[in-house]
């Protein structure tokens, strides 16, 4: 009886103590779904000041994520708790079974030091930095508590004169950097008291990364946290599977450069609940990756999106640009989106495009849509994939063109919205647009 009891209390001890039981959020699927099920995390405890950590704002931590980490990693995982207080910090490396947990009042800051954000390999420095918070190739990894993420960001976004005030532009140009030839656009590059990362300030600013991006992981949890201020996407899982985010905060302004909120690339399993965005970019956006390397890369696929508030973004819901790996069984529903520039945004061009299939999306409430309450652009192109109008395209080899079908839109009320609903393809190219729609009449949906 004594060797039951101690084996029964060691399972214990793997189960995290705030396990959530999600089932419910399930209900009244049109079809079936994956469910997502929790991570597992042991109990084991540190603290990051144990390890040399202080939250003064001026001390760096780096090291001091880095032993703690290293320390529970020993243990077969378990929590690293951060205190209140402010951490400022250079790269963070989650590995398995670990929970990092900011309690209230604890803020984890990017170093505005950009050399601490980029890697080196044999003495060579990598030509992109690195999320501030990554992980590759892991299982059961957690981003939990009510602190805040912050990236940071205004020094690696380039600012846009058209976007900002003439004090915030005073503001920016005080740092220091360099302003374009025709005075069109600031970059952080040059700062006062900051060493640059590349020869010039274009290249500095392609080096920007994701505050959060984990990749090939699986059994992932986001909860509670306000992430905020990224120098490029804010929480970006790629090809993830089972992954949990709820009741999460993304904010940024509202003209920060590519300051998408939540991106999933090529995720399985995914349930995204209880969360507000006010983002400078997509707010909730699905990828799907380009061309062959996306197809290779899988679906979006066994995804519940519900009960969030979007306020600015481009978007609120967004799938694409990159599509090509497709996207499957999709369901958004109970969602709020108030000021964004457009609602339903489906955006793709040929060499990014994908099929869509069991995308089931109702019960969205808008209000104050700066243009679009629905949109799909098939024309959505950039310079990597330039599709020419004219003569000329009927030569052209097209392939991965947008393929947006299966898509059930029903019970979409807007206020205030420039336009309802309204669609992009270029002359002479096939797009594939199926919408389904339940009801579309004057005080619903105008």
């Amino acid at each position: 009886m004594k060797r039951f009891i101690v084996f029964v209390a060691g399972l214990l001890a793997l189960v995290s103590a705030e396990a959530k039981d999600y089932t419910g959020c399930y209900a009244n699927l049109a079809s079936p779904m994956t469910k997502v099920t929790e991570p597992v995390i042991p109990a084991n405890e540190v603290n990051i000041k144990d390890f040399g950590g202080v939250g003064d704002g001026l001390s760096l931590n780096t090291e001091a994520f880095k032993k703690a980490i290293s320390a529970l990693e020993k243990k077969g995982g378990g929590r690293l708790v951060v205190p209140q207080g402010v951490y400022l910090t250079g790269l963070i490396s989650l590995k398995d079974n670990i929970d990092l947990h900011l309690e209230r009042n604890a803020i984890i800051m990017a170093s505005p030091d950009k050399t601490l954000h980029v890697k080196e390999n044999n003495g060579v420095k990598e030509d992109k930095a690195t999320p501030l918070i990554n992980a590759s190739k892991r299982t059961n990894i957690c981003i939990t508590g009510e602190g805040i993420i912050d990236g940071n960001g205004a020094q690696w976004r380039p600012v846009k004169r058209n976007k900002v005030s003439d004090v915030e532009w005073k503001e920016f140009t005080s740092m220091g950097g360099t302003i374009s030839s025709d005075g069109s656009i600031w970059l952080p590059y040059g700062l006062k008291h900051y060493d640059n990362i590349a020869s010039d300030g274009e290249t500095q600013e392609k080096m920007r990364a994701d505050l959060i991006r984990l990749t090939d992981c699986k059994n992932v949890k986001v909860e509670g946290v306000t992430i905020q201020n990224s120098p490029r996407f804010h929480l970006h899982p790629v090809r993830c599977e089972n992954v949990i985010i709820d009741g999460v905060t993304v904010r940024c302004p509202w003209n920060a450069q590519n300051g998408d909120a939540i991106d999933l690339s090529n995720c399985r399993t995914v349930l995204l609940i209880n969360s507000v965005v006010d983002a400078g970019d997509d707010g909730i956006c699905m990828k799907g990756g380009t061309g062959a390397s996306g197809v290779k890369a899988g679906p979006c696929e066994d995804i519940l999106i519900q009960d969030n508030t979007v306020f600015h973004a481009h978007g609120g819901f967004v799938i694409g640009s990159d599509v090509s790996g497709g996207m499957k069984n999709i369901v958004v529903r109970r969602c709020t989106f108030s000021g964004t520039d457009t609602g339903l945004r489906f955006k793709s061009g040929v060499g990014r495009g994908g099929k869509t299939e069991g995308i089931r999306i109702s019960d969205i409430t808008m209000t104050d849509i700066k243009e679009e309450a629905i949109i799909f652009e098939c024309t959505y192109i950039d310079k990597k994939y330039n599709y020419k109008e004219g003569s000329e395209q009927k030569n052209q080899k097209v392939e991965f063109a947008p393929d947006f079908q299966d898509i059930d839109i029903t019970r979409v009320t807007s206020h205030n919205s420039k336009t309802a609903i309204s669609a992009h393809g270029l002359e002479g190219l096939k797009c594939v647009i199926l919408l389904h729609q339940e009801r579309y009449r004057q005080g619903q949906l105008c």
